[in-house]
């Protein structure tokens, strides 16, 4: 598996480095143009990612790419940025999962779907983080298989 963050602080700094302590791969889409933008202006870390994609789209533009450029997203905490990267996920019909008990919008999330009355099918919750991955790779697996069939 490779891990893709948004090459940021917080949650995606971490994510990065515990997929390197694991000798995992990881991606970054940064929002800046270039490493020097990345690092002078945005003030972004770039220690634990082995590919970076500098976009230049800034935020918002580079959570589109970033999120479409996944076969399955993770949400943990987070503010605004967060809740645009989930609603991307979710139009998108991203498989999503959501590791409950971890503060800010996340814990919005389930209100969220609940007045938006549009499901929650592609969604695992869990509040451990071990059970809510394999969870959510058997949600995209189960999507592989039945993608398979359709093509047969």
């Amino acid at each position: 598996m490779v891990v893709v963050t948004g090459e940021t602080t917080g949650m995606p700094y971490y994510a990065a480095k515990g997929a390197k302590k694991g000798n995992g791969f990881t991606v970054g889409i940064s929002p800046a143009i270039s490493y020097v933008e990345h690092v002078r202006k945005y003030r972004l870390p770039h220690k634990y990612t082995d590919f970076v994609m500098y976009t230049g789209f800034g935020y918002s533009g580079r959570n589109l790419l970033f999120i479409r450029s996944t076969d399955a997203v993770i949400f943990i905490c987070g503010r605004i940025g967060t809740l645009n990267e989930f609603t991307i996920a979710f139009e998108d019909k991203k498989p999503i999962g959501i590791l409950l008990e971890t503060g800010g919008v996340i814990d919005e999330i389930d209100h969220i779907l609940t007045v938006s009355q549009r499901g929650r099918n592609n969604i695992v919750f869990d509040s451990d983080p071990k059970k809510l991955v394999e969870k959510l790779i058997a949600l995209v697996q189960k999507e592989a298989r039945e993608k398979a069939k359709r093509n047969k």
